[in-house]
């Protein structure tokens, strides 16, 4: 099973991407961040040409996030438990040829200090509260997403620039800890240990052109999952078309499944 993650930064404005990519690379799942757009309005029927079975969960021009699936999907959901009718659409989750895929777009914070920085860390509280109520690590898990969130300084291409910065702020990183003491494994760095992978580069400052970027989508898998996974890679290539999100794809291989 070939899982992808990718903060496509508007399904509909990136959608000749989305479907070239698709078209070339045929994963077996994908996990779309920011789609930014009600479900209503999903462009369902092009995804579903290519053989591809899709769940959203969508929101008008900010958030929304869906999955694709080749095969049938079961046990679907969306959001956390204890939503609101109008909170922010940032999760949904689904259970496919026996592996639990979560798939996440983690609130940004915008600055450490502020309104928002706050809300980010109380969001990440319930999302600790829902993964160790509702996902068992001895399964088969992989919980995916944009983060915004990088682990440690490999993750960042001027640790001193963004020292305690938003992204990079320990009080984010302890919360991304805290995940991974339910039982989980950082699926990249079990296959790569040195810094320098990147996801996501600014396009205010051409970072991708400057090769400055973070990396803040990330696998989390229970460890029979981790056991599995044979690669996981960032798709710089498709970063580097015309028109692309200011993310990278990346995709994680799990071998028998």
């Amino acid at each position: 099973m070939r899982i992808a993650t990718w903060n496509v930064n508007s399904v509909r404005a990136r959608l000749p991407r989305l479907l070239a990519w698709l078209d070339d690379q045929e994963p077996d799942v994908v996990c779309l961040q920011e789609t930014k757009c009600l479900d209503d309005v999903f462009p369902l029927s092009e995804i579903e040409d290519l053989g591809y079975h899709v769940e959203t969960f969508g929101q008008r021009t900010y958030n929304g996030v869906a999955i694709l699936s080749r095969t049938p999907m079961e046990e679907c959901f969306r959001g956390f438990p204890d939503d609101e009718d109008d909170a922010d659409r940032r999760v949904i989750g689904a259970t496919i040829d026996g592996v639990q895929i979560l798939n996440l777009y983690v609130v940004n914070g915008q600055e450490v200090g502020s309104e928002k920085y706050e809300y980010k860390l109380a969001w990440l509280d319930r999302l600790h509260s829902m993964m160790a109520e509702y996902y068992d690590p001895s399964e088969m898990v992989v919980v995916t997403g944009d983060f915004n969130i990088t682990f440690d300084d490999r993750d960042v291409y001027n640790p001193e620039r963004w020292r305690e910065k938003i992204l990079c702020s320990t009080p984010e990183r302890e919360a991304l800890g805290r995940l991974m003491d339910l039982g989980f494994h950082d699926a990249l760095r079990r296959q790569q240990v040195e810094g320098g992978i990147y996801t996501w580069f600014d396009f205010r400052t051409r970072g991708f052109e400057r090769g400055q970027g973070l990396r803040i989508d990330h696998f989390l898998m229970s460890e029979s999952a981790a056991l599995r996974c044979s690669d996981v890679y960032v798709d710089l290539d498709e970063r580097g078309q015309e028109k692309p999100s200011d993310h990278a794809p990346v995709i994680a291989t799990l071998d028998g499944v």
